[in-house]
């Protein structure tokens, strides 16, 4: 990509109506727009990191044997209904028809997906399995703040399962957690697995956090890797300061911010039973289906990258999710010969093969050296490739990887082949 055609520029300023870092720092290298407090318009930079995490979440749940379709993000209210939600569901978008109908703006998708499933007539032999999508959601956040860590729409992966018994559930469960842990990685996140309440569900559900200073979520982190949220250790609860240790049944207890990146919970009966969903056994006989459901914030990793890995320059972007590998700058030369040098230099590196899509270049004319340079750092590609006199004089190209300090030149065979 050409930098002087990139659709969304840097700003030099920081937004005035934003505080986390996430969202300063994507508005300002151009990466996302608000459009309304909870809502940010993707720029291309943006989509393409987004699309990045959500083909590494894709990889994984395919290989963890999910099925992948799309459903509405428009519900009827009746569905809704038959589960309680439409009224009990604080954060449910409603919206009403020029015809007086009433919908749910989803955001989650249990009442579109067991009536699907229910449409099969499901024998024991049919199960147990898993469905997914990638979509968008909606939540009437009372509080839409923290960038795309906390908003009124944003992208999320949710999956569930199908399974005859409680056994079943478990074991896909523990598959679908170990899932996880790899797109988490495979992010760049060292995501933490910790104990929450499972609400109306469960007695427990299992949250994904990233210790963050902008998260929303207390955690308590045991030397022995134990973790629990804090809204299910009250006893510590009121004592809880973000990095303190508190002594509790035998153990030293780590209090941390943490940002949630993902969520899994049993849902048992809880759904089929509305919409009786049910399965016939080996016997013949009609049994609840019962459920696991797993959701993934892609937009949310986004923004929690963003808070975790970054320096007072911009964003450091880990290579597997980085909008593009290769930050090419060409310096400007006074001597035509030797800028006409720099920018074949430039190019040939540009339109290599090995490269092609996974480079931007900053072929802007009317820039300095020094407004590259720093744009190079805010937008915080993996590497950034600098073509000038100098050196070319040293007989090839700077090499700087975004995450050092250090700068290297090699040969321009070298780079080529990188």
């Amino acid at each position: 990509m050409k930098q002087s055609e990139l659709f969304g520029k840097t700003l030099r300023e920081a937004p005035k109506d934003e505080v986390a870092k996430n969202a300063v720092l994507l508005t300002r290298a151009g990466f996302i727009h608000k459009l309304m407090a909870g809502a940010y318009q993707f720029l291309p930079l943006g989509v393409r990191v987004l699309q990045k995490i959500e083909q590494i979440i894709r990889e994984e749940m395919d290989a963890a044997g999910g099925q992948e379709i799309l459903m509405p993000a428009l519900h009827p209210k009746e569905n809704w209904e038959k589960t309680g939600r439409f009224h009990d569901f604080d954060a449910l978008f409603k919206v009403i028809s020029h015809f007086d109908q009433e919908f749910a703006l989803a955001p989650t998708h249990e009442e579109s997906v067991v009536p699907l499933v229910q449409r099969s007539s499901l024998s024991y032999k049919d199960l147990p399995f898993g469905i997914y999508q990638i979509q968008t959601k909606f939540r009437d956040e009372p509080r839409a703040k923290s960038g795309l860590l906390r908003g009124r729409e944003f992208r999320m992966k949710d999956l569930y399962s199908f399974h005859t018994d409680e056994k079943s559930l478990d074991e896909y469960y523990e598959k679908m957690a170990a899932a996880y842990e790899k797109v988490f990685r495979r992010c760049g996140l060292a995501a933490i697995r910790v104990k929450a309440s499972g609400g109306t569900f469960s007695k427990f559900s299992d949250e994904f956090q990233v210790l963050c200073d902008a998260g929303e979520d207390t955690i308590f982190v045991a030397d022995d890797g134990e973790a629990m949220n804090r809204e299910i250790m009250p006893e510590m609860a009121g004592a809880a300061e973000p990095r303190t240790t508190i002594e509790h049944d035998g153990k030293h207890w780590r209090v941390e911010r943490a940002a949630e990146v993902g969520n899994i919970f049993k849902l048992g009966a809880k759904y089929s039973t509305p919409f009786g969903l049910t399965y016939t056994d080996e016997h013949g006989k009609d049994s609840d289906v019962i459920m696991g459901c797993y959701g993934i914030g892609s937009s949310r990793i986004m923004g929690t990258v963003v808070e975790v890995s970054h320096d007072d320059k911009g964003i450091i972007w880990p290579e597997t999710i980085a909008p593009y590998k290769y930050h090419i700058v060409p310096v400007a030369s006074k001597d035509e010969s030797k800028m006409q040098q720099i920018l074949d230099t430039a190019l040939k590196l540009y339109n290599q093969a090995a490269w092609q899509g996974d480079a931007l270049i900053d072929d802007r004319a009317d820039v300095s050296v020094g407004e590259k340079f720093a744009d190079a750092d805010l937008i915080g590609l993996p590497v950034r490739v600098v073509v000038s006199e100098k050196t070319l004089e040293k007989g090839g190209v700077e090499i700087k990887k975004r995450h050092e300090e250090k700068t290297e030149i090699v040969s321009l065979a070298e780079a080529l082949n990188s």
